[in-house]
């Protein structure tokens, strides 16, 4: 077992055996969903070159989440749109998108490994692991299924809606995507909450200019 599985080692040692790892991609950007993701491996499993998704390539990512989907005892994936982000507020909607990406696997596990700094409200025990998705094979794994997902995701989402080239920010606040959303307005897969800052940025502006 790899030292990236330290987490999972210890974990077994106490005698569990279906452990899942997820994550979530999409909490910063203004448009589009939050898309999490649950992955179990089996303890002798590993895949040379996974990592937390946002320190590698698409082609490493996109190359990597064929194999998880191949070796993986179970994967799931779960989307949150922008709509019930807005309603839920997207702490709330990440947890969510996590707690029914581990809910949706094939198989139930008896532990969950967490990204971040919160427990999942679930019947299964389950650990926060910060920056797990650096730390921990399982987390990292999902991390690569939700990244992948969403990228596509908003890639297909641009050809839609070609103003905000999303294939090239994937929704997150570039300088090119506040200037186009100030100048056509927000669509469809906006998280509207989340442009009130720019637009109320603007009205300071304009009272500066006056």
């Amino acid at each position: 077992m790899n030292s990236f599985q330290k987490i999972e080692k210890e974990i077994l040692s106490k005698g569990y055996k279906l452990i899942a790892g997820v994550d979530e991609a999409g909490r910063g950007p203004l448009a589009g969903p939050v898309v999490a993701a649950a992955v179990i491996f089996s303890a002798e499993t590993f895949i040379e070159g996974i990592n937390d998704s946002k320190k590698l390539s698409q082609k490493n990512r996109e190359a990597l989440e064929i194999e998880i989907k191949q070796k993986a005892l179970s994967y799931s994936v779960f989307v949150v749109d922008e709509k019930e982000i807005d309603r839920l507020n997207i702490f709330n909607a990440s947890l969510f998108a996590m707690k029914n990406a581990i809910m949706k696997l094939s198989l139930t596990p008896d532990y969950v490994l967490v990204d971040g700094k919160f427990k999942l409200d679930l019947s299964i025990e389950n650990k926060a692991v910060i920056k797990g998705d650096s730390r921990c094979f399982s987390i990292a794994g999902a991390s690569i299924l939700a990244k992948t997902y969403r990228d596509r995701l908003m890639r297909e989402y641009s050809k839609i809606y070609p103003h905000y080239k999303f294939h090239k920010n994937k929704g997150y606040p570039t300088k090119e995507h506040i200037k186009a959303i100030l100048e056509f307005g927000p669509c469809e897969i906006h998280r509207k909450k989340f442009l009130r800052k720019i637009y109320e940025r603007r009205t300071e502006q304009q009272k500066i200019e006056f």
